[in-house]
C-alpha cells in the first residue's frame, strides 16, 4: 500500500499525527493497491495506441425494446403497450414516444434490434452482453470470461497518465454484483474497473442527490483514529497542492517506486482532479444532462474520456418492471433520453463524436405481450426476453441514421438480419482497433480468445 509522510515525526503537513498517513488503498474489494494496480498493469504490456474511448451506458435489469428504440404501434394493444411512438426523418422508422431526443438525432446513432442471445436469466444474459459469451448463470455466478471493458484496459491502457483505462460511475455492477459481469476474470485485478463512488451505488432514475467529484478525492480520514483530515473541499485541494510541493522537493517522488508514483499521481494529480470534478462545468451545460444521478455520471463520463480514460461504463439500473409498467420505464426512459441526447449533442460539439463510442443496451428486452403485473402489484408489465434485444450506438466510427434488422410485427423475435452478442462485441473491436483473434490464458492456462466469432456487423463499420 502507498503511504505518504512528509513533515515532523509528531504531526505532517496534513495536519495529523505520525502514525497517520495518505493511504492510496482504493482497490480495496480486489485486494489491490493502486500501485500493484500500475505494477500488474507494466508486466503485461499493452499493444495497442488507438485514440478512441467508449461509454457503456449499462441498463441494468433489461429495459423493454418495445418501450425504447423498436415499437410496434401497429401490433395488437396487449403487444404495443401504453406508448405512442416518435417519427423520425428516416421514413418508417421510428422510436418511442418517450425518446424524441433521440428520434431527433436519428441520423447520429444506429439502432440495432436483431440482437439476440435466447436467455431470460438476468446473470446469463447479463454475462452474454457484457462479455461477448456465454458462461455464468444464476445458479453458476462467478463470471467466466472477462468483459469488453476489462479487455480494453488490458490491451490499450490508459490514453493519459495519471488515469485509470476503466471506469464505472458510480460503481460498474450486474444484476445488484458488483462489478459483477463488468470484471476482468482471468486477465487480473489490474484490468477490473475503477469504480468512483463504493458507497452510494446502483441509483436510481429520480435519485437528485448531490452527485460531485468523488469523495476520495474531496475527503481524506485518517487511518487508526478515523479522524477527518480535511472536510471542507477547497482546503483539501489546498492540501493537495501543499503536500504535492513537498514531496517534489524533498526527492521522495524520485527515489519512489515508479508505480508507487503512478498512484500518488491518480490521487494527487491535476489530471484526475480535473477530469472527476464535474462542478467545473457550466451550469446550463449541465442542466441538460438533467438534474439527477444518471444525468450527472453521464456529464462525468464525457469528461473522463475527454481526459483521457479509455472505457466508461455509467450504471442506469432498475429496468425489471415486472410490473407497473407505465409508471416504471415511463419514468426512467425519459432520464436516459435525455441524458444520451445531451451527451451526443455534447461530444459533436466538442469534436469528439468521432472518437467517443456510446453504447446504450441491458442485458435483454421484454416479453412482447404485456402481462397482469405481479400479485402484490397487479398492474400490467412485462417479464424477461432475450429472444429480441435493441441497442443504440453512436459515434466513434459508427454510421448514424441506420437500422439494423427487425423483429416481427409483434417484437417477438428476429425476422432480418439477427446478429448475436459476439458480433455486437466484434464491431466494437473492430472500431477500437482491437483483434478480437487475440488470446489471453485463462486460470487453467489454456489460452481463449478474445471472441470465438470475430466477424462484425457489416452494416455498423
Amino acid at each position: 500500500m502507498l503511504v505518504v509522510q512528509s513533515g515532523s515525526a509528531g504531526v505532517n503537513c496534513l495536519g495529523v499525527t505520525r502514525r497517520t498517513a495518505l493511504k492510496a488503498g482504493l482497490l480495496g474489494l480486489t485486494g489491490l493497491t493502486l500501485s500493484d494496480f500500475f505494477r500488474l498493469q507494466a508486466a503485461q504490456p499493452t499493444t495497442g495506441s488507438g485514440e478512441k474511448s467508449v461509454i457503456l451506458i449499462w441498463l441494468d435489469g433489461g429495459p423493454s425494446h418495445l418501450e425504447t428504440f423498436d415499437p410496434k404501434p401497429e401490433a395488437p394493444e396487449e403487444y404495443r403497450g401504453p406508448f405512442g411512438v416518435c417519427k423520425t426523418s428516416i421514413p418508417g422508422v421510428c422510436v418511442s414516444e418517450l425518446m424524441p431526443g433521440v428520434a431527433q438525432r436519428i441520423r447520429q446513432v444506429a439502432l440495432l434490434r436483431s440482437l439476440h442471445h435466447d436467455n431470460g436469466d438476468h446473470f446469463a444474459a447479463a454475462h452474454w452482453m457484457t462479455t461477448g459469451r456465454f458462461g455464468s448463470t444464476s445458479v453458476n455466478l462467478p463470471q467466466k470470461y472477462p468483459s469488453i471493458g476489462s479487455y480494453v484496459a488490458r490491451i490499450q491502457g490508459s490514453r493519459r497518465a495519471g488515469l485509470p483505462p476503466y471506469v464505472g460511475l458510480p460503481s460498474a455492477e450486474t444484476v445488484y454484483l458488483f462489478p459483477g459481469y463488468m470484471g476482468p476474470a482471468y486477465l487480473g485485478g489490474a484490468y477490473g474497473p475503477f469504480d468512483v463512488d463504493r458507497d452510494n451505488k446502483y441509483l436510481g432514475a429520480t435519485d437528485t442527490r448531490p452527485i460531485r467529484s468523488p469523495q476520495w478525492l474531496r475527503h481524506l480520514t485518517a487511518a487508526g483514529d478515523a479522524q477527518t483530515i480535511v472536510e471542507e473541499r477547497g482546503g483539501l485541494l489546498r492540501t493537495f497542492d501543499t503536500l504535492r510541493r513537498d514531496i517534489d522537493q524533498s526527492g521522495v517522488m524520485q527515489a519512489m517506486d515508479q508505480f508507487q508514483q503512478q498512484a500518488l499521481d491518480l490521487i494527487l494529480g491535476s489530471a484526475a482532479r480535473t477530469a472527476f470534478d464535474i462542478d467545473k462545468e457550466p451550469v446550463r451545460l449541465a442542466e441538460r444532462y438533467g438534474a439527477n444521478a444518471w444525468g450527472r455520471y453521464t456529464l462525468m463520463a464525457r469528461r473522463l474520456v475527454e481526459a483521457g480514460v479509455r472505457f466508461v461504463t455509467v450504471d442506469m439500473p432498475h429496468w425489471d418492471d415486472h410490473s407497473s409498467l407505465q409508471r416504471g420505464h415511463g419514468t426512467k426512459v425519459p432520464v436516459v433520453d435525455r441524458a444520451v441526447s445531451a451527451l451526443l449533442d455534447d461530444l459533436e460539439t466538442r469534436g469528439l463524436l468521432s472518437q467517443v463510442l456510446v453504447i446504450v443496451m441491458g442485458e435483454f428486452g421484454r416479453t412482447p405481450r404485456i402481462n397482469k403485473g405481479l400479485p402484490n402489484d397487479p398492474v400490467p408489465g412485462r417479464d424477461h426476453w432475450g429472444q429480441a434485444i435493441s441497442v443504440l450506438l453512436a459515434g466513434g466510427g459508427i454510421p448514424g441514421g441506420v437500422v439494423v434488422g427487425a423483429t416481427n410485427a409483434r417484437g417477438e423475435h428476429p425476422v432480418q438480419r439477427a446478429v448475436t452478442p459476439q458480433q455486437l462485441h466484434a464491431t466494437i473491436y473492430h472500431h477500437l482497433g482491437i483483434d478480437p483473434s487475440l488470446t489471453f490464458k485463462d486460470h487453467t492456462g489454456r489460452p481463449i480468445p478474445i471472441l470465438d466469432d470475430p466477424t462484425p456487423i457489416r452494416e455498423l463499420i
